[in-house]
């Protein structure tokens, strides 16, 4: 075989490669989009919708009372709050709104804006002005606790009380929000989070989920509430990974503006938390607002409001003059 026959022979075999890869990654791309919808058919949305801005937010209301408002982190939707038990408890003596921030559960998350937390806190602000609330508490956890931040900061006037659980507040170096940054990027993220990105994702769900609740078990009901394939969805892995690439110059900002914060604070943080450090967020908050409160919760990791939902009912229910002034002990589950 002559040196011309040899680079026709490799050529057509990189074609072959290159056909069989385009092919399966097509195939691979269909059936992640046949997942979604059929995992949208499955879980289809309990709430009701509110369209602010081009943005059709889902949302759950329950109770009478005093509004309390809940913004949930990462990865999930609003039925976080209905798994941990907390949307019940305080819906006893409450009127509860739970919302799936844009991108997450059934609310979209259109392409015409930065999805920043401040950018979230604007549309949460403009859906609590239409839902008729002219002041409630916030109740933000993981990353919906930098929304929660963003609305008390840039909207004092709507925010009665925060209560922040497992928060990142200080920016600091995190390798899995640069890890996910090309997922965030139209084109080239379009297609991650149709082939590659879907299928690591489905791969190690549920060890991500277990490092969320370590050092405590996943609950047993944590997957019957919360859909694994409406987890896994390409809009879904679209908003984890633009809220994780916003989370550190979000957190610069903020934080210069900690001291703006006059309404009263409670502050719950895992101790073993190995998501967001507590003593280098929660605690550090704590220590820079001086009215607010911190309930360091032993045994306990990201997953906070699992842990103590009845001590975080009582903290949202606290009067204002019972906040301290000194750094609160470590929490004793209940």
């Amino acid at each position: 075989m002559n040196l011309t026959s040899l680079k026709a022979f490799a050529d057509s075999r990189v074609g072959v490669v290159t056909g069989i890869g385009l092919f399966s990654a097509a195939a691979t791309a269909l059936w992640v989009e046949m997942r979604a919808r059929r995992a949208k058919r499955e879980n289809p949305a309990r709430g009701q919708f509110i369209e602010i801005g081009g943005v059709r937010l889902h949302y759950v209301e329950r109770g009478t009372g005093s509004p309390v408002v809940l913004i949930h982190g990462n990865a999930v939707s609003l039925e976080d709050f209905e798994a941990s038990g907390l949307l019940d408890r305080l819906a006893v003596n409450h009127r509860v709104i739970a919302i799936d921030r844009p991108g997450f559960g059934h609310s979209n998350r259109p392409r015409d804006r930065m999805w920043t937390p401040t950018a979230q806190a604007k549309v949460l602000r403009e859906a609590l002005q239409r839902l008729g609330i002219g002041q409630a508490t916030l109740v933000g956890h993981s990353m919906g606790a930098m929304v929660a931040v963003a609305l008390a900061l840039d909207h004092p006037e709507y925010v009665s009380r925060l209560v922040l659980l497992s928060g990142y507040y200080y920016p600091s170096m995190r390798i899995d929000a640069l890890m996910m940054t090309p997922v965030a990027l139209p084109v080239l993220g379009d297609a991650m989070r149709h082939t590659v990105t879907a299928v690591l994702s489905r791969a190690s769900l549920k060890g991500a989920v277990k490092g969320m609740f370590a050092p405590n078990d996943i609950p047993e009901n944590f997957f019957d509430v919360m859909s694994r394939e409406m987890m896994l969805r390409p809009v879904q892995l679209r908003a984890n990974a633009e809220d994780a690439a916003f989370m550190i110059p979000e957190a610069a900002a903020s934080a210069k503006r900690y001291g703006e914060l006059r309404m009263p604070l409670a502050i719950f943080s895992g101790e073993d938390d190995a998501i967001v450090d507590p003593q280098d967020h929660s605690a550090r908050l704590h220590r820079d607002v001086e009215h607010s409160e911190l309930f360091l919760v032993p045994r306990s990791g990201h997953m906070v409001h699992y842990s103590v939902p009845a001590q975080i009912v009582e903290a949202i229910d606290a009067s204002p003059e019972s906040i301290r002034m000194t750094p609160s002990p470590a929490l004793e589950l209940q």
